[in-house]
């Protein structure tokens, strides 16, 4: 049976808002990224979603908080959803990262991982989806390696196809079925 899967990036960040590519260090919610939180609860709460898996990150982890917490819907934190790690360049300039991000698409980042390492982390974690949350809507919250992740298993694109796109945010999310 297909699950649904609603993603959603965390909220935005501080980080963000100065232009810095966090990676795996945690990362905080801004005063704007809490509203956008709780505008997401205030969307999905009633969604019928049976699940909300969320990337570990504190930022992630800040924006289920504000959004689900309170509530009936099981939270479960998956490290495999986690942003790409950029080993030393996490808290790089983000126009620095996005440059030369190529470079990196099958070759770790110094002291981390290549975007493909990351997008087959993400690969593994929709792999176990089905043994538990087949046939439901579940909702996945994390970062631009997740959005990645959903793209390469579900609709095929290759890990190189993603990252010459330009990224385009969906304030309110995007909808995936994977069989």
């Amino acid at each position: 049976m297909p699950i649904e899967i609603v993603f959603e990036t965390h909220a935005l960040t501080e980080d963000n808002e100065r232009g810095i590519a966090t990676g795996w260090l945690p990362g905080r919610l801004s005063e704007q990224g809490r509203a956008n939180a709780a505008e997401m609860g205030r969307r999905r709460r009633d969604d019928g979603i049976a699940a909300v898996f969320t990337s570990d990150l504190r930022r992630a982890a800040e924006t289920v908080e504000i959004a689900f917490g309170g509530t009936d819907i099981p939270i479960l934190y998956d490290w495999r959803l986690r942003e790409c790690d950029f080993g030393a360049r996490n808290g790089s300039p983000g126009a620095e990262v996005k440059r030369d991000r190529l470079d990196f698409c099958d070759h770790p980042y110094p002291d981390g991982e290549s975007h493909s390492q990351a997008i087959e982390r993400v690969a593994g974690m929709l792999s176990d989806l089905p043994t538990r949350w087949a046939g439901q809507r579940v909702m996945l919250i994390g970062h631009l390696a997740t959005y990645r992740g959903l793209e390469h298993v579900i609709n095929g694109f290759t890990v190189r196809e993603l990252l010459e796109a330009d990224f385009q945010w969906h304030p309110e999310g995007w909808e995936y079925r994977l069989n």
